[in-house]
């Protein structure tokens, strides 16, 4: 059986409860990595700055404002990757991509996927993050 480590959780505590809620199930389907919960105003901006990002802080759903937090909103977004982690093989970030979905749909749980922006032709897309999904 699939765990996370303590460092998966952690980031993955960051995030809202349905996205832990989700992932807790989507790791029973199979083994993954949690990248990026919420993200701070540093780690935000360094992602914009490399290209991760398109937005800096706080027009991200990573972010959470000190306000926010007081009334115990999380991130509504989370970066994860199949475990162990090859980023050459973009087939299986699709294939879990996939599942997330799916098992989204199952939860009645709205979820946004960043190799998919639009929902529409997945060669159409110009900002591939297959590692992103966020709460619709």
């Amino acid at each position: 059986m699939n765990r996370f480590s303590a460092k998966s959780r952690s980031r993955l505590d960051t995030c809202d409860p349905r996205l832990q809620k989700l992932f807790d199930k989507v790791l029973q389907e199979c083994d993954i990595t949690i990248l990026c919960g919420e993200r701070t105003i540093e780690e935000q901006n360094e992602a914009f700055r490399t290209g991760h990002s398109k937005v800096k802080w706080p027009g991200s759903n990573h972010n959470v404002t000190t306000h926010e937090k007081k009334s115990g909103k999380k991130s509504r977004a989370i970066d994860i990757a199949p475990y162990p982690i090859d980023w050459l093989n973009r087939d299986r970030f699709m294939h879990l991509a996939g599942i997330v979905i799916g098992i989204a749909s199952t939860m009645d749980i709205k979820i946004r996927w960043g190799g998919n922006w639009d929902g529409g032709d997945l060669e159409q897309q110009s900002f591939d993050d297959l590692v992103h999904f966020e709460l619709r």
